[in-house]
């Protein structure tokens, strides 16, 4: 298991490994451009080999891009849904440009109508997505705590837009806050078996790629997006405890989200704190 946080690109793309550097992650996320605007910004050649070969030589892997917060795949304005399937295609290309993994994103919201009722239209947003990116790369759709008519605070949700798709691209990023604003209890082990026995009935387990290790400011169910630092909210430290120790999660890299201890963001703090949380690795026995 991998851990790792989000990393501001302020400065330059590079930037956000020396950031990781300095916090010791092993795993990143960051956007590629300004979160609240539509125009992407692409790096420059150096830039992204500058990156590649930092990131390698730093041991930092996977990469993840999150995609910007304007996307809205089920909004009722076609200019909308342009522009997001627009800004995908381009944060799937400086994916592919800068190594990552793929891209995370949160579909966006049925604005009341339903999910029955806009299933075909983000199908076939995402679809163009994937047709003009490359096969390596992953769209990964984001759980949501189900504030504002979003898209995918359920289990159920998510498996119907992947298996929507249907491509082998689609994957899953299950975040902790957003699971258990959602209404699931991970406050317990039963809990927490039953969200991803569920997850696994509903998704697959296989589909899952990477977890935002977030803790919440509300409680369960409240159905409000509001991350607090590890330990320090409704789900606690003995929830993240067993959630890290969990053997379906063993293989999956966490990514912390929180506003860190002094409000700046993720922190070396937040880190350790997973870090000395997940399990050991066993020594290899030699044959």
């Amino acid at each position: 298991m991998r851990v790792g946080m989000h990393v501001s690109i302020a400065g330059g793309i590079c930037r956000a490994i020396d950031r990781a550097e300095e916090s010791r992650a092993e795993t990143i996320q960051l956007f590629a451009s300004a979160p609240q605007r539509w125009a992407v910004r692409f790096p420059e050649p150096e830039e992204t080999a500058q990156f590649r070969t930092r990131c390698e030589a730093a041991g930092i892997y996977p990469v993840f891009l999150h995609a910007l917060y304007l996307i809205n795949l089920g909004s009722p304005s076609p200019e909308v849904v342009r522009k997001s399937v627009e800004s995908l295609t381009s944060y799937m290309s400086v994916a592919e440009q800068i190594g990552a993994a793929g891209v995370v994103l949160h579909t966006g919201s049925h604005k009341g109508r339903g999910l029955d009722a806009v299933l075909e239209q983000v199908t076939e947003a995402v679809g163009r997505v994937l047709t003009r990116s490359d096969q390596k790369i992953w769209l990964i759709i984001e759980n949501c705590a189900g504030m504002g008519n979003e898209i995918g605070a359920t289990f159920s949700e998510l498996g119907q837009l992947v298996k929507s798709v249907n491509d082998h691209r689609v994957k899953v990023c299950l975040d902790t806050q957003h699971t258990f604003a959602a209404g699931y209890d991970l406050t317990t082990a039963q809990g927490l078996d039953e969200m991803l026995a569920e997850f696994e009935r509903e998704v697959g387990l296989e589909r899952l790629v990477v977890v935002h290790a977030n803790d919440s400011k509300v409680p369960c169910g409240a159905a409000v997006d509001r991350h607090e630092n590890i330990g320090e909210g409704y789900i606690g430290i003995e929830a993240f405890e067993r959630i890290l120790s969990h053997p379906a999660l063993q293989e999956t890299p966490f990514i912390l989200e929180v506003p860190g201890i002094d409000g700046h963001g993720p922190d070396k703090a937040n880190l350790d704190l997973l870090k000395r949380m997940r399990p050991a690795v066993a020594p290899r026995v030699r044959e």
